[in-house]
């Protein structure tokens, strides 16, 4: 994972799940890495991740995804 870059920390599944899929619509490859704690769901965040040469445009889309 060193050529992978986190765009966008949520603790909400299905925000994370948007956003991957927004991605994803857009041709760059993202990634979901779950750090929920799976004893304490409220404990922890999902990131979504990307490429590293992807990175500037995906933080572009994820500003205007926030937003």
């Amino acid at each position: 994972m060193d050529d992978w870059t986190t765009v966008y920390l949520t603790e909400s599944p299905y925000l994370a799940e948007a956003a991957l899929q927004m991605l994803s619509d857009n041709g760059i490859e993202a990634v979901i890495m779950n750090k929920k704690d799976s004893a304490y769901p409220m404990i922890g965040h999902i990131e979504v991740m990307v490429n590293k040469g992807d990175q500037a445009e995906a933080e572009k889309l994820i500003k205007e995804f926030s937003s």
